[in-house]
């Protein structure tokens, strides 16, 4: 269960705006989740001070100066999370400026879910048995 594939539902890829708000050390908002295939675009509003968005993993940036809005546009083309972080210097909280994009499910969540499901079940048949052996037994 933790290796077998899901089945795939196609999806159709999707143009997608994002407007994130960039200020005192946080992302407005700070998660984002997408399809593989979507064509993403962010805009990035700073409300005091200049930052960036640095995407890891898409190796892309933007910087927005304050009151403006500057706009990066990619293509999803990497199923996983990546963190995007501020990648211009802004003050003492600058390190813990960070969000997440989520490109394609959270299939590690759903196998963990099942496999618990799994577990449940034997432990329950496992403590069970001794009881019922002597049932099947007297048969």
């Amino acid at each position: 269960m933790a290796f077998a594939p899901f089945p795939v539902r196609p999806v159709t890829p999707q143009e997608r705006t994002f407007r994130i708000e960039a200020g005192q050390f946080s992302y407005t908002p700070s998660e984002l989740s997408v399809n593989p295939g979507d064509t993403i675009t962010i805009e990035l509003v700073s409300t005091d001070v200049v930052h960036g968005l640095y995407v890891d993993g898409y190796d892309i940036s933007v910087e927005a100066d304050p009151g403006q809005t500057a706009t990066l546009t990619f293509l999803a083309d990497k199923p996983g999370s990546f963190r995007f972080r501020c990648n211009v210097t802004c003050g003492a909280m600058h390190p813990f400026m960070i969000g997440k994009l989520s490109v394609g499910q959270n299939e590690w969540f759903y196998r963990s879910i099942g496999l618990s499901i799994i577990a449940t079940i034997g432990s329950i048949g496992y403590l069970m048995f001794p009881r019922l052996l002597p049932l099947i037994t007297a048969h």
